[in-house]
């Protein structure tokens, strides 16, 4: 995929009518009108997207991005990106949490790897691998833009795929060290925030640890001066192979019309992302609690 067809991407509207007809068989049914909350216009949504009133979403998986990042040279997380291998292989094996959890809910887990820091593919695992991991961005940016495009359109690629075998609702997930650092940074840039408050510990940073961390992203902004809608620019320099592979599932929930589920930071990261490079996306984004 080049750039420029990335760009001409048209996002249609979700059907209205099939919206409209969900909507009033909530109404027909004896109980008070709305009484349901939040629910009743978020079935409405998905069943508008799959285009079926009928509300069929038996066949459902998460799609787990999986990939390094050349930031963790900068010691922003407590664990090595050897982890990242290592839950990875877990997933391959339906031995993780998200594993047991999806089971729980009648889920398929589709771990990927978009960019783990080792070259023997992992069992159970979709090799779609665009490069050992990104670059360390407080040094340089941290994926080309050929790189990019390349994630963007895997996740893209993939949800294609899990239309055609029949899936009618899709989760976004990631696994990836140093991914809180590349996503608060994207998040500042793109929001234009201070990085502080767009920076948490992550996986149990200390207090000097999270210092750290915040500084590491306030020079690489700085460096970099990144605007607020240079949103291309701002993902293949200071985010990450997860993130744009995750960018390219939203946009590709979207395209293909299938609801995504955005869950946690990264993931809602990637659908911000996905609607400022094409404006339409969110209308397939379905959040999974606030």
């Amino acid at each position: 995929m080049k750039k420029q067809e990335l760009e001409q991407i048209i996002i249609q509207k979700p059907d209205e009518e099939i919206r409209c007809e969900i909507k009033n068989r909530w109404d027909r049914l004896a109980k008070p009108l709305d009484s349901m909350g939040e629910f009743e216009p978020l079935l409405s949504q998905i069943g508008a997207i799959n285009q079926d009133a009928d509300l069929d979403i038996k066949k459902k998986a998460v799609i787990v991005m999986c990939a390094d990042n050349g930031i963790v040279e900068e010691h922003i997380s407590q664990s090595g990106q050897d982890v990242t291998a290592k839950v990875a292989e877990s997933m391959g094996k339906m031995a993780s949490s998200v594993c047991r959890m999806a089971a729980a809910a009648g889920a398929e887990v589709i771990p990927v790897d978009i960019g783990i820091n080792q070259e023997k593919p992992i069992p159970g695992v979709l090799d779609k691998k665009v490069a050992r991991g990104t670059r360390n961005f407080r040094r340089e940016p941290a994926m080309t833009e050929a790189e990019t495009l390349q994630a963007i359109e895997t996740g893209m690629e993939v949800v294609r795929t899990c239309k055609e075998q029949g899936c009618r609702l899709l989760a976004t997930g990631e696994m990836g060290i140093g991914n809180t650092t590349t996503s608060s940074a994207m998040a500042a840039a793109l929001l234009g925030f201070d990085p502080a408050d767009t920076t948490g510990k992550g996986a149990g940073l200390s207090d000097a640890g999270l210092r750290h961390k915040i500084e590491v992203i306030k020079e690489a902004l700085e460096r970099y001066q990144l605007k607020k809608e240079e949103t291309f620019k701002i993902l293949m320099t200071v985010g990450g192979l997860d993130i744009a592979g995750l960018t390219g599932v939203f946009i590709g929930g979207a395209v293909y019309g299938v609801p995504i589920v955005m869950d946690g930071v990264i993931s809602s990261v990637a659908a911000l992302t996905a609607e400022r490079l094409l404006p339409g996306v969110r209308d397939y984004c379905i959040p999974s609690h606030k």
